[in-house]
């Protein structure tokens, strides 16, 4: 898959231990074939982030997991619940992978693919409001 790489992320990817590499490259090459428009960008000086009209996700290496913040509000569905913490936090949710874990690939990217629709309608802060309590 060709997308434009910020040579940031990708240090900040290479940084990372074997395992956690794999699972953020995953999601590097998830996030962008949702949408040919998303862009990466480094944030807080180091985070991966992948926008597209606001915020889709972020990435964070951990001593033994790789966290996946998903921006969204808390009005995406999560029907395979891979949502593993911030249920309650009104900004962001996250999905966290330990080594031996396999990615829901196909999970994540329907909330990927959700979040994006969200941004390009005007974002999740707009579209909160209106839409029902979708929470597990």
């Amino acid at each position: 898959m060709a997308y434009v790489k910020d040579p940031r992320v990708d240090a900040y990817i290479d940084g990372l231990p074997d395992w956690q590499r794999e699972i953020c490259q995953q999601v590097r090459d998830l996030v962008h074939g949702c949408d040919p428009e998303v862009e990466e960008t480094v944030k807080r000086r180091v985070q991966p982030y992948f926008v597209l009209k606001g915020n889709i996700c972020a990435l964070m290496g951990t001593k033994d997991h790789v966290n996946v913040f998903l921006y969204d509000g808390t009005i995406v569905p999560d029907p395979e619940g891979i949502i593993t913490a911030g249920h309650d936090n009104k900004t962001a949710r996250m999905v966290s992978v330990y080594e031996g874990e396999k990615l829901n690939t196909r999970a994540l990217g329907a909330m990927f693919k959700q979040i994006i629709a969200n941004n390009r309608a005007g974002g999740w802060r707009k579209l909160k409001d209106s839409a029902p309590d979708r929470r597990p």
